[in-house]
């Protein structure tokens, strides 16, 4: 199994940009996605560096924790802290996956593709950031 943390709150994929110079039309991924992206790199390298090989299926299991806003009671944070009060805010699941899946292509495994099976949950935290398991999934047969 590999594990490394992302830190700082999470952040989804943003959707692509457009600008155009004369008659052409330039598609280009915004400032704060690629940004993000090349954290979740650095992170991985600097703390797992294992290159999963081609054709393994795999999981992906993500923690997202969000920061407790200030503005919160004291009663409303301890509600957080244990996970009575969950987050409903943006980024949406499918976007934190996607930008986490995405930003490992080619250094974490061959392409997302090989994820078969994934889970996020979403909690509140004193310390933003995201946590990514990713491991060999299991044979199973479900036919």
């Amino acid at each position: 199994m590999v594990l490394f943390t992302i830190p700082g709150e999470p952040k989804g994929k943003g959707r692509p940009k457009f600008s155009r110079q004369g008659n052409f039309v330039r598609t280009y991924t915004p400032e704060v996605t690629s940004s993000y992206e090349n954290l979740v790199r650095l992170e991985y390298q600097r703390q797992c560096g294992i290159f999963i090989g081609k054709d393994i299926p795999l999981t992906m299991d993500i923690r997202a924790y969000f920061g407790i806003p200030k503005s919160a009671s004291k009663v409303k944070r301890d509600a957080m802290l244990s996970g009575d009060i969950r987050p409903t805010k943006k980024p949406d699941m499918d976007n934190i996956v996607k930008i986490i899946a995405d930003s490992l292509n080619s250094f974490a495994y061959h392409d997302d593709s090989q994820i078969v099976s994934c889970t996020v949950e979403k909690y509140y935290s004193d310390r933003a950031r995201v946590d990514v398991y990713i491991y060999p999934k299991k044979g199973e047969n479900h036919e």
